[in-house]
């Protein structure tokens, strides 16, 4: 099977998309995992199919590296409205669905693209750490110094806890600084440290605001580069209006062929 890809990234988190709005791409996990594997295929982080979906601009289908269907990922949220301006889908604006329901999306002037999450219903706080859902499950803890803290073998510990099984969760290191926070991402499903993870990344603003409660613009550093998260607050425990926002960028494109 010979395959058209489209290889992008969001802040160096980096994806593989796939045109299948005739639903004539069907990948088994062996082989998804083998087109993100970056020493015997294209390499990427996960692996997306732009589908048709009646009432929407499209569907996105989401995999990880590892070639399991995974939850929402919001950096691959954005590169994936970028990818459907390229086939042109749409223009500056759509309303697109993923397996957690729907999403609208902005391609703005100055080239970024802002994402609309789904509200956060439910942060738990616990003594050193918080748990909270943005589209995908996320432990956050605070450090004294992100840039030297042991994200993989310390987040994979914590991917595994028994209380986490079976899907296991994504850990996130926040450090605050002076314009916003410092976030470092070990995900589940790549098994490693990411440059960059979106709904990582919304989830640690929204946890770095602890009981406090209003509007919030959070400029968020990762390895990758610099992303915004906006959010509004009624409850100390939850969150609505959340958007993030941040590059998309288109990489390269080729043929492969597929076993």
């Amino acid at each position: 099977m010979e395959l058209r890809f489209y290889k992008y990234q969001g802040t160096g988190n980096d994806f593989i998309l796939l045109d299948n709005r005739k639903g004539n791409i069907r990948l088994t996990s062996k082989q998804i995992a083998w087109l993100c594997d970056r020493h015997m295929g294209i390499g990427a982080d996960g692996l997306m199919l732009l589908e048709h979906k009646k009432g929407y601009d499209f569907h996105m289908v989401y995999y990880n590296s590892d070639g399991n269907e995974s939850t929402m990922c919001g950096n691959g949220g954005r590169c994936i409205t970028r990818f459907a301006q390229r086939l042109g889908i749409i223009s500056t604006h759509t309303l697109f669905t993923a397996i957690d329901g729907e999403h609208r999306a902005t391609i703005n002037d100055n080239d970024t693209i802002t994402l609309h999450m789904n509200n956060v219903n439910g942060i738990d706080r616990f003594d050193g750490y918080c748990l909270l859902n943005t589209g995908s499950p996320h432990y956050v803890k605070e450090v004294g110094d992100v840039a030297n803290a042991d994200v993989v073998n310390e987040g994979r510990t914590i991917r595994r806890r028994q209380d986490f099984e079976p899907n296991g969760i994504n850990v996130n290191f926040v450090q605050p600084t002076a314009n916003g926070i410092w976030v470092r991402t070990y995900e589940r499903g790549v098994e490693n440290e990411t440059l960059s993870c979106g709904t990582g990344v919304t989830a640690s603003a929204i946890a770095s605001t602890g009981e406090a409660t209003g509007y919030f613009d959070i400029m968020v550093q990762t390895p990758g580069g610099l992303l915004q998260v906006t959010f509004t607050k009624t409850t100390s425990n939850s969150a609505e209006d959340v958007t993030l926002r941040g590059a998309a960028d288109f990489v390269f494109e080729g043929d492969i062929v597929v076993d």
